[in-house]
């Protein structure tokens, strides 16, 4: 295994660009991707790299892509897909909070299996698999984000606060007090000059 020494540089990155996944036959892609998770079917071709597979790309909302390489000979099998070390355990898809509210009850009546709504203090989440038994997360945060900042600062913020405390994991009150700290640094008439 090859280790990278401090000096080698970094490689920065500034987004996922797309997520792959090995699909069974199109038309079952089509019915999850599209059909229950309401991502548009938007491109298609081959694998460059297997001739044998289609490549399809689906639109998950943010301007990035899901794609997956399907086969018609591949069946789909729900056999819990693997979580072994180097294996991919869930996707998670941001919604709404009124979307959310409605996930439960939509899977109920698509008689889909899930986890039922899961508190993890600064967002909610519900957990179901797709048709090859890979692991889906639709989740929400309870917090906007301050105008300027990103997700990440508010995470950090928050994380700092949360060991700070001792506390388990991050709640409500730790993301508040890391959006209060955000936005104390804006600009106002009544803050004297330095």
């Amino acid at each position: 295994m090859h280790r990278l020494r401090t000096n080698d540089g970094k490689l920065p990155t500034e987004g996922v660009h797309h997520i792959t996944l090995v699909g069974a036959d199109r038309q079952t892609s089509i019915d999850f991707w599209e059909g229950l998770l309401g991502m548009p079917f938007v491109f298609e071709q081959p694998n460059l790299d297997n001739p044998g597979e289609s490549h399809l790309y689906f639109d998950p909302g943010d301007g990035r892509l899901i794609t997956i390489f399907t086969n018609e000979d591949r069946a789909a099998d729900s056999t819990r897909t693997s979580t072994e070390v180097g294996a991919v355990h869930h996707l998670a898809f941001t919604v709404s909070q009124s979307v959310f509210d409605q996930v439960e009850a939509r899977l109920d009546a698509r008689q889909m299996g899930h986890s039922g709504r899961k508190d993890r203090g600064f967002m909610e989440s519900i957990y179901f698999e797709d048709p090859l038994g890979l692991t889906i997360e639709l989740t929400y945060y309870r917090f906007t984000v301050p105008e300027g900042r990103r997700i990440a600062d508010v995470m950090i913020a928050a994380h700092r606060i949360r060991v700070a405390e001792g506390a388990y994991n991050i709640q409500q009150s730790h993301i508040a007090r890391a959006i209060e700290q955000l936005t104390a640094t804006r600009d106002s008439l009544s803050k004297r000059p330095a």
